[in-house]
């Protein structure tokens, strides 16, 4: 039986369109038997929009800081790019943006040093690669493609992901902006004790070929322990990607993605034949009912399927996604599990 919901919010009623409903049930149902991931059966499901679909190539990304990168992914599909190329360009693209949580412009770590994370990751062939704890390089999700294409592991870390890094000629940067120093050590001087919540981003492409793909970028929570490594890099939860169903990304505070592998979930409710903004939401109400926090978690998911659905969830109201094709770009609000405000872009703030 499932165990009921911890949450101290109570969930908001919300209808339930019967026939993804019956289609659910059904396959939760043969899902208990095979020992595979099944939704509370009195859980209600938001009903997605007609329009969450959408011809390929498309993108999907975390935040409106998502919709540029979105485009300069697709702009390098068009000029006869790979999809790889496509979804390293595109992150690119917000590493060099400025971006609050992103990159080298993001927040530092207790130290002063902005350590930074990402992964990389095909349907075809089912790979990835990812660094973590990484200092001074201007891109690491070029690294993390790196390691995926160059190396037989998944991931480097720490001084051994720089100096693979610096093996293969990566740009270098500061460790840290003049503005993200001159904020550090205010934190330090009257804080010290309050870590600075963060954003991600995720992105996930469904390919004109119909393979998927996928990346994640980010500096990490801001003020951190030196060493810590959140959900962003670890394949399973920041991102995941199986070509056979759909793609799925997360950003907010990793520790609680990372400890229920929340973006394999999500592909998981997607192969019970779920729409992916109702395997983003049954995903985080399972997180819910096994987190002593229940819905006071700060999560959020995007994800995307063989089909060209897409979708998103957070944990809050006011998390933004981008989606991107050749007919449109847009940000779009998806639905939240609790009235609570998500906070700012940049922000998840602890």
């Amino acid at each position: 039986m499932p165990t009921p919901s911890r949450s101290t919010a109570a969930e908001p009623s919300r209808p339930t369109p019967a026939l993804s409903r019956r289609r659910f049930l059904k396959r939760s149902a043969s899902g208990v038997a095979a020992g595979v991931l099944t939704a509370s059966s009195h859980s209600t499901t938001v009903a997605a929009p007609a329009d969450q679909e959408a011809r390929a190539p498309l993108f999907v990304s975390t935040w409106p800081f998502g919709k540029p990168a979105n485009e300069a992914g697709l702009q390098a599909l068009s000029s006869g790019r790979s999809p790889v190329d496509a979804i390293e360009l595109g992150i690119n693209q917000c590493e060099a943006a400025g971006v609050e949580s992103v990159g080298l412009s993001g927040i530092p770590n207790a130290e002063g040093v902005v350590s930074l994370d990402a992964c990389i990751m095909t349907g075809p062939g089912h790979r990835a690669g990812g660094v973590a704890a990484i200092e001074g390089f201007v891109h690491p999700i070029s690294i993390a493609r790196r390691v995926m294409e160059t190396t037989k592991h998944v991931l480097l870390v720490g001084t051994g992901a720089e100096q693979f890094a610096a093996l293969h000629g990566f740009k270098r940067g500061p460790k840290v902006t003049p503005s993200r120093r001159k904020e550090w050590l205010e934190w330090r001087k009257q804080q010290r004790q309050k870590l600075k919540g963060h954003d991600t981003i995720a992105m996930v492409l469904l390919a004109p070929d119909g393979n998927l793909y996928g990346g994640c970028s980010t500096s990490g929570m801001g003020y951190k322990l030196p060493g810590r490594v959140g959900d962003s890099p670890i394949i399973g939860s920041g991102l995941y990607v199986d070509n056979e169903i759909g793609a799925a990304g997360a950003t907010g505070i990793g520790e609680n993605v990372m400890r229920f592998c929340g973006s394999f979930m999500v592909v998981e409710y997607m192969r019970q034949g779920l729409h992916p903004q109702d395997a983003c939401i049954e995903t985080i109400k399972r997180i819910a009912r096994m987190d002593p926090k229940g819905y006071d978690l700060a999560i959020n998911f995007i994800a995307i399927d063989k089909r060209g659905r897409f979708g998103a969830a957070g944990t809050g109201q006011g998390f933004q996604y981008s989606v991107t094709s050749k007919e449109s770009s847009r940000i779009l609000q998806s639905p939240g599990l609790t009235s609570k405000d998500t906070g700012p872009v940049g922000g998840n703030r602890l």
